[in-house]
């Protein structure tokens, strides 16, 4: 019969995969609502984001209960003490989801077409978040690593729009307001880049003990 701080260390294990699961609804509904610029599209976004917030406190929560209470110790300590990070980084990730959906409305007052550059960084955003709560449920290394990995392409996409939105401007097919906030969604998506980096290296950590703090290297 498992003891009570299993039971509770597997619930973390369940909440954390819930949390994760309402990260990538977040991100994807912030990418239709790009699309679409549907205003009901958007409160969806927001609704995902309070949600988020909710179980983020719940979590910590228990992770601090688990900490003060239960004295774990070697891998246990690992796991939990990575989990407070994840959660921390997952609900970031929720709240620049909800900055983009924003974002949206003025986006549709300018009339502008986003770039196919901005879908595809969308899409690698959305996959590397998904990535990473896999990699936790997995306790896969290698899907780490290739979610670390895969920042260098979320880099390479926010460079090039970087410069397809100046030759807009300087072509005078684009007004610098617009521009201003396309270049706002993009570093929006480049930050949950970077969030689903932070959770695959603390993934990473809770497995081997190990944390490589934000190098980004090809390994």
């Amino acid at each position: 019969m498992p003891t009570h701080f299993e039971i509770q260390l597997e619930e973390l294990h369940t909440n954390l995969v819930t949390l994760g699961e309402l990260c990538e609804e977040a991100i994807t509904l912030s990418a239709k609502t790009l699309e679409s610029q549907d205003p009901k599209m958007a409160k969806q976004v927001f609704a995902a984001d309070r949600e988020i917030e909710k179980k983020e406190r719940e979590l910590e929560a228990l992770c601090m209960y688990l900490l003060l209470h239960q004295q774990p110790v070697a891998g246990d300590l690992r796991q939990i003490s990575a989990a407070l990070r994840m959660i921390s980084d997952m609900e970031r990730i929720g709240d620049q989801a909800a900055d983009i959906a924003d974002m949206s409305k003025f986006i549709d007052k300018t009339d502008v077409h986003l770039p196919e550059i901005v879908s595809k960084m969308t899409d690698t955003t959305v996959e590397m978040v998904t990535e990473s709560v896999r990699a936790f449920v997995k306790t896969d290394l290698d899907l780490c690593r290739k979610v670390i990995n895969d920042d260098d392409k979320v880099d390479e996409a926010f460079n090039e729009i970087k410069e397809i939105l100046a030759r807009m401007i300087s072509e005078q097919k684009l007004d610098a307001k617009a521009a201003l906030d396309l270049l706002m969604i993009a570093k929006y998506l480049e930050r949950i880049g970077d969030h689903a980096v932070n959770i695959a290296e603390w993934v990473e950590y809770s497995l081997t003990g190990i944390h490589r703090n934000n190098e980004h290297q090809n390994i």
